[in-house]
């Protein structure tokens, strides 16, 4: 391939950012930024999940585990705001533990998130036909091909998700505007489905529907806990496209904390109109606790599909979201060359990295013809890769306070004082908290085939990891020592 079409990493100043054009065309404006976090984060979990939360914790204990995931996410989401601030570049997390703790951190830190989106990604392309299904019963089962660990798999069903990756996909090689103006026209389509559930519940609901308040004690409260955090995996793809946003750096910060909250806000309406919908009896052996409570607020069937349609919304918003954010990681892991460089690529008219795009794409184009019950594996296989990124970007945070005060931080948080080490130790300890319940015993622990496929992700990430060359420790020009010292 032609070197020229390769978009290398280029020398970095004192402050870490960059001397030349990468490639990139920004063109992202803040009310971008906050729909590509809000509509990563809603994806299709609130519809299916809703139901369970309410029959585990009750109405108002289910309510304070959105309120308390959110709250930790908020914590989370202020730590990455103070660092895409200080270093807006496309990668997010690959930068900020290259300059931290050095080249071979970084790929830890960058696979594990790159792995956990791209799980999710291949999962949306499942998804879609799984809710169109709901929608219209077995209008798509039709020529089945195989079974795989028991699921199903029929062609028309598996096509359907491939046509969607194909036009996903499409649509941000074409570029990350044009994709940012079909999330942000989408989240509103959400939000209408949101307002419509609000209105439902107040004309057609009812206060005693809302009973029992709590149910389960501590033990309910934290079954749901354990799922809301991973509710809001996405707020993070805000510092992978930050290199592609023109607004000021202490804006760009404040977006990431936004969108968190108006995720979190979503989420604690979602259960309050569910609940008020339709009584706890109903709600336990509903199949889709929330499209059957709308559909029973306006006393219509159109309503309750009208409902899943919103979450066929959020199934793309998140998928659109989760693709931006993979293949720029993708990006930053190609011009370190910790991976091939082939990933690097940048279109030369669209400014998107297209060979990543494509890499995932395909992934998801192919996705839906192994079922929904391995893509299942796949996302639960993710989800510990993703929070102990959050981890480790947490550690940087404070490892970067202590060891360069004096850097520029447009956002800075907990002010002048020891608010911002404070912020940044609490990050890790709830971090660490969330990561612990993933060993086997634990709430959150998986089933093996998860934790197999878990280990084979990992055993391919070691094998690009053995061979970035050691000792390229931290600091502003980690990345020009490392690609310096590939080069030899």
């Amino acid at each position: 391939m032609d070197s020229g079409n390769i978009t290398e990493r280029p020398p970095h100043d004192s402050h870490g950012h960059d001397h030349h054009d990468r490639g990139f065309k920004k063109v992202l404006g803040a009310l971008d930024a906050i729909m590509l976090g809000f509509g990563a984060m809603i994806g299709f979990g609130w519809v299916i999940l809703t139901g369970g939360w309410i029959n585990d914790a009750g109405t108002w204990g289910a309510v304070l585990a959105m309120l308390a995931g959110g709250a930790i996410m908020a914590v989370v989401g202020l730590v990455y705001g103070e660092l895409v601030a200080a270093m807006p570049a496309a990668g997010g997390e690959h930068n900020y533990l290259m300059r931290g703790m050095g080249a071979r951190w970084a790929f830890v830190g960058s696979w594990a998130i790159t792995v956990g989106y791209i799980t999710i990604v291949a999962f949306e392309a499942v998804a879609v036909p799984r809710t169109i299904g709901y929608i219209a019963p077995g209008l798509l089962e039709h020529v089945k091909l195989w079974e795989v660990a028991g699921s199903e798999v029929y062609l028309v069903w598996a096509l359907v998700g491939t046509v969607f990756a194909v036009i996903i996909t499409g649509i941000n090689i074409i570029g990350v505007k044009q994709a940012s103006v079909v999330q942000t026209f989408v989240v509103l389509f959400l939000l209408i489905i949101g307002a419509m559930m609000v209105f439902g519940a107040f004309t057609g609901g009812s206060a005693g529907n809302m009973e029992p308040a709590f149910t389960g004690g501590l033990g309910g409260f934290f079954l749901v806990l354990v799922v809301v955090p991973f509710l809001f995996v996405g707020f993070d793809v805000i510092p992978q496209v930050s290199e592609e946003m023109h607004i000021p750096a202490k804006k760009l910060g404040a977006t990431i904390v936004v969108a968190v909250m108006m995720a979190a806000v979503w989420y604690v309406v979602v259960v309050l109109a569910t609940s008020a919908s339709l009584p706890a009896g109903e709600l336990a052996v509903a199949d889709i606790a929330v499209a059957d409570a709308i559909g029973a607020a306006f006393d219509s069937q159109v309503f309750a599909n009208l409902l899943l349609a919103g979450g066929l919304a959020g199934i793309l918003t998140s998928w659109n979201s989760l693709l931006m954010g993979a293949s720029r990681l993708l990006w930053a892991l190609g011009a370190s060359r910790m991976i091939p460089t082939w990933f690097a690529r940048i279109h030369p008219r669209f400014g998107t990295p297209v060979n990543a795009l494509l890499f995932v794409g395909v992934i998801s184009a192919v996705a839906p013809f192994f079922g929904q019950e391995m893509l299942g594996w796949l996302v639960d296989s993710g989800s510990p890769s993703i929070v102990m990124a959050y981890f480790m970007v947490s550690i940087v945070f404070v490892i970067l306070r202590r060891r360069e005060p004096n850097m520029p931080r447009p956002f800075r948080i907990g002010g002048r004082g020891h608010g911002g080490m404070f912020i940044g130790g609490l990050s890790v300890l709830l971090c660490a908290a969330l990561l612990s319940l993933y060993i086997p015993g634990m709430p959150a622990s998986l089933t093996v085939p998860p934790y197999v496929v878990f280990g084979l992700w990992w055993v391919l990430g070691l094998v690009f990891l053995v061979r970035i060359p050691r000792g390229i420790g931290p600091g502003a020009d980690a990345e020009s020592r490392l690609i310096a010292a590939k080069s030899r």
